[in-house]
């Protein structure tokens, strides 16, 4: 048994096809396949049904590949206790981001982290939390930034800032005359809201404590975008909520629809989460410091109250 014929297996079990598979892992598929057979044969069972289309594992394939996940991150591991030794900060190193704070936070840290650090080959992906879950528990990222707390036994979490959420009320809006608001003046029924699946709109919907369900055919505009919420709310469609870091590019003639909360100010945390296994913690530490390092800069509040992402 090999390592190499465990990252076969577990390319197998995801793409439940041998030809994707191999292509993923570089190879041809009869060298796959060949392996495969090999590692079946000596352990003198079947790991996967190939009479079903697509692929799918046997019942004593599912404990297989569940042991092999174990043991390709200990082997990953080994590289990593290496690298740290070394002191080196270096490889690709794949990193999901949610959507509300790709394009505010990104700008900010990427082009100082590169210049730091110039051996890291960063490979980013927009991403829903629920999405980022998935893929740090199968392997495919090292790391995200992401809204929390999440609650979940498989990952670590570790704040990076505090972004304080701000309330965006046109002209006509019956609380557009209140220079700041409290949490007790929002209403849903007049808020614009995030298409579902966003953890920004689940914090919006928390913090919003008259929230009820409505009937289906009750009056509810939702974007997939906060720009889009912005040009709503211009239209006179209600009033939103943004990341305070999405007020700072706002024109300059839609600043006076800003309304600042009050005391203390609803806020999410926001974290780079990584899986409880912490390989590449010299690059994750890396991010962490210059990210923390930059939004200090930028987000100076101090009485908070955090608000949850998850969906209640």
């Amino acid at each position: 048994m090999t390592i190499t014929q465990l990252y076969y297996v577990l390319a197998v079990a995801e793409h439940q096809n041998f030809t994707k598979a191999a292509e993923k892992c570089f190879v041809t598929q009869p060298t796959l396949s060949m392996q495969i057979q090999k590692l079946e044969d000596q352990l003198d069972i079947q790991i996967f049904d190939r009479s079903k289309k697509p692929i799918e594992l046997t019942e004593v394939g599912k404990k297989i590949v569940s042991q092999a996940k174990n043991i390709v991150n200990e082997a990953d591991r080994i590289k990593d206790i290496v690298d740290q030794q070394k002191g080196f900060i270096g490889g690709e190193f794949r990193l999901g981001i949610i959507p509300t704070v790709m394009p505010t936070l990104l700008p900010m840290f990427l082009k100082t982290f590169i210049k730091r650090y110039p051996k890291v080959k960063l490979k980013i992906e927009e991403l829903t939390t629920d999405e980022i879950i998935q893929r740090i528990n199968d392997g495919h990222l090292d790391a995200a930034i992401a809204a929390t707390p999440l609650e979940n036994e498989s990952v670590k979490e570790r704040p990076l800032y505090y972004e304080p959420f701000v309330s965006y009320i046109p002209k006509e809006h019956r609380l557009a005359s209140k220079k700041k608001i409290d949490t007790t003046d929002l209403e849903i029924e007049d808020m614009l809201l995030l298409e579902d699946g966003h953890c920004f709109r689940d914090g919006v919907i928390n913090l919003c404590k008259s929230f009820k369900q409505q009937d289906d055919d009750n009056f509810q505009l939702e974007s997939g975008s906060i720009e889009t919420l912005v040009k709503l709310s211009n239209e006179g469609l209600g009033m939103t909520l943004l990341p305070y870091l999405n007020t700072l590019d706002i024109k300059e003639s839609e600043k006076s629809n800003l309304h600042h909360f009050n005391d203390p100010v609803p806020a999410r945390e926001v974290s780079i989460i990584y899986h409880k296994s912490e390989l590449k913690m010299q690059i994750i530490e890396a991010l962490h410091t210059v990210i923390s390092g930059i939004i200090r800069g930028a987000i100076a509040f101090q009485n908070v109250n955090i608000i949850s992402p998850l969906a209640k």
